[in-house]
């Protein structure tokens, strides 16, 4: 047992944050692809695709379960193996008439089952690593989950564009597709029964009593920390302009110039949005763990918010300016999203700090929650918003909607040295 303990966080975290955004960028990103690239309007997609953050928005309301039955670990597995089977069933389904109600009642469970592993797994990470850990392998996590997103977004959305332009077939080119994200699901999980470890701290918190007293108190602790209107308006507030930014940039780049887009094909997309745009954000994410260890999250917290949404204004200019070179328009994506990657380290490390204390790992859902609520319902809305502004004044709306979380940052407060690594003592 000793031995489990000591295991290295090399050894499990890159996988377990590789593993958890493969569900997460396929319902969040992969799917839209699809839809779009298969005909499927804005304002369809956008508001079933956006609906389903929902079970990221309500996991607080199973996250005592899962704090009090059974272990973390057990979870974790167990719901990368839902997953696996759920993907599995997607891609036999690709090719039936009624494709676009499967996928959606599909991605369904497949979101369920995510939002559950990412309380048990960011639970599991807590409770693993001491503080100053959490702080230094927070640009791991991010590196690595946006790995998972290159692999499940960027490179099998290029994957199934040429599967599609090989054969005609979008069915068979999106069903293979689906297969083989399967398969890594499988895999993952067969890894992780054997390679994560058993800290003795990952245990059920309740093991006696009333487990409905519990599951309430868990709510109401959250609720009666100090400050809880700064901490709901941060975390509210922080993405509302990017959750619009996000919904409508895949249809953006792929429609024709004609709707306003700029006519790129799912490959070029999945290259220069889903995988160098990715890069972009895995260095910022990096870059942005590095700083706040080094300095502390409140002395990085204004770098980041401007981090986060200046760069917004690239899309301003790409829908104003149309360009059409693909090198070009990759380089603006990595430098928006490097801005996205470095400035979204705020907020991880925000909610860790504002979960810290009994019930780790049902108030760091809670806030998880809180965060896709602010996520789910403005990009609902965005492609009937878009639909009836057109590209370029969308953007425009987008960055107007960037505001609150300016005036948020001025007002939220935070412990100067929560997040600095702890200095060696000799």
């Amino acid at each position: 047992m000793q031995k489990e303990n000591a295991r290295s966080p090399w050894t499990w975290v890159p996988t377990l944050y590789f593993t958890q955004a493969l569900p997460y960028i396929i319902v969040m990103n992969l799917l839209g692809t699809m839809f779009t690239a298969r005909g499927i309007d804005n304002d369809r997609m956008a508001f079933y695709t956006q609906m389903l953050y929902l079970p990221w928005v309500i996991k607080p309301l199973w996250s005592p379960i899962v704090d009090m039955i059974r272990t973390k670990r057990l979870w974790t597995v167990g719901m990368q193996l839902v997953v696996a089977l759920a993907l599995a069933f997607a891609g036999a389904m690709m090719t039936h008439p009624n494709y676009f109600l499967i996928s959606i009642g599909v991605m369904w469970i497949i979101a369920i089952a995510s939002s559950t592993h990412d309380i048990a797994a960011d639970g599991f990470y807590i409770l693993g690593l001491p503080q100053h850990q959490q702080a230094a392998f927070v640009g791991v996590r991010s590196t690595f989950f946006r790995l998972g997103m290159i692999v499940g977004g960027g490179l099998m959305a290029k994957f199934a564009g040429a599967l599609v332009r090989i054969t005609g077939d979008a069915g068979y080119g999106w069903s293979v597709t689906f297969f083989v994200l399967a398969a890594l699901l499988f895999a993952a999980s067969a890894y992780h029964l054997f390679m994560l470890p058993r800290p003795a701290a990952d245990r059920p918190v309740v093991e006696s009593g009333s487990m409905f007293q519990e599951f309430f108190d868990t709510f109401i602790s959250f609720f009666k920390k100090k400050d809880i209107l700064l901490i709901l308006g941060f975390i509210l507030t922080y993405r509302l302009g990017e959750s619009q930014l996000l919904a409508m940039a895949k249809p953006f780049l792929m429609h024709a110039p004609a709707k306003g887009g700029l006519g790129m094909s799912v490959e070029d997309v999945g290259m220069a949005y889903g995988t160098i745009g990715v890069i972009g954000l895995t260095i910022g994410g990096l870059l942005g763990g590095y700083l706040i260890s080094q300095r502390g999250l409140k002395r990085c917290l204004w770098l980041m918010v401007f981090a986060t949404h200046v760069p917004d204004l690239i899309f301003v200019y790409m829908a104003t300016t149309m360009p059409q070179n693909f090198y070009f328009i990759s380089a603006c994506l990595a430098v928006e999203q490097f801005g996205y990657g470095f400035g979204f380290t705020a907020m991880l490390l925000y909610m860790i700090m504002i979960a810290d204390g009994e019930h780790k790992t049902a108030h760091y859902a809670i806030c998880t929650g809180l965060m896709a609520l602010g996520m789910m319902v403005p990009g609902m809305y965005s492609g009937r918003i878009q639909e009836y502004l057109g590209y370029q004044h969308f953007f425009i709306y987008v960055i107007l909607m960037t505001i609150p979380a300016f005036i948020m940052a001025a007002l939220v407060k935070i412990d100067p040295e929560f997040g600095k690594k702890a200095p060696t003592h000799v």
